[in-house]
């Protein structure tokens, strides 16, 4: 008799994705959807899908799915969730919209402790408009508007994004992850559901930011890729809890 594993979750949809060879969109897809599965709340789950590489992914997931303008998840997700309190609300987005456009939108909502989850993709990259820089593309690093690398000195420094809201009161969970390892993908699926267990919970909002890699604006072999985030990536965007108040870690 044949044993099947590693079946498609159910609240992801079994439909092609669009992303590029080696980008880990469809990791983390998995992963949320992995976790809504085990949560039994597909019914009153609300995704909220922002502008990017991501813009998509309303036809990826079987909950509820509502589009966002550009940096704008965090609003449209706060009211989604004060109108529907019983409601599981997350947000998907990328380092361009959340960092970004976004990053008022976004800081303002963790100060507020708005009860939802950001699942925040930081490839440090603008990835759906063609390689320009990011708000968190590292120092020297290469980009179609950065051609002789970022500098510091007229670009400004990359935000540290858990870091930063971690210093927010309203901040229930900050947590960088990433997906380049087996061991790894396991750390991110428990940060996702601790994130969503945390609203469920009322706890406040909660971040995971996924360092992640983009082959096609880096201009790399998928393999590549996963080998440039280790050794650049990781040292500058560090693996780890930055808050989680049921650990007091503040």
């Amino acid at each position: 008799m044949t044993k099947v594993k590693g079946e498609r979750p159910k609240a992801l949809l079994d439909v092609p994705f669009h992303y590029c060879p080696g980008c880990t969109h469809g990791i983390v897809h998995r992963l949320v959807a992995e976790v809504i599965d085990e949560l039994g709340i597909e019914g009153r789950t609300v995704g909220v899908a922002s502008v990017g590489c991501s813009v998509y992914s309303y036809n990826y997931f079987g909950c509820d799915m509502v589009q966002a303008p550009h940096g704008r998840a965090p609003a449209v997700a706060t009211g989604v969730k004060r109108a529907r309190p019983e409601d599981v609300v997350f947000t998907y987005q990328g380092d361009g919209d959340l960092a970004a456009i976004g990053a008022g939108e976004t800081v303002h909502a963790a100060a507020r402790g708005e009860n939802i989850v950001a699942i925040f993709i930081n490839n440090a990259i603008y990835g759906m408009t063609g390689g320009q820089m990011a708000p968190t593309t590292l120092p020297g690093q290469v980009t179609q508007t950065t051609p002789y690398g970022r500098d510091v000195k007229t670009a400004g420094n990359p935000i540290r994004v858990c870091e930063l809201l971690s210093s927010l009161d309203g901040v229930a969970l900050a947590q960088r992850v990433t997906v380049d390892s087996v061991k790894n993908v396991k750390e991110a699926k428990r940060a996702i559901k601790k994130a969503f267990e945390y609203q469920m919970e009322g706890k406040g909002y909660c971040i995971v930011e996924v360092v992640s890699t983009c082959p096609t604006n880096w201009g790399m072999t998928p393999i590549d890729a996963l080998q440039w985030l280790r050794d650049n990536m990781l040292p500058y965007y560090p693996l780890g809890v930055y808050k989680d108040i049921e650990e007091g870690k503040e």
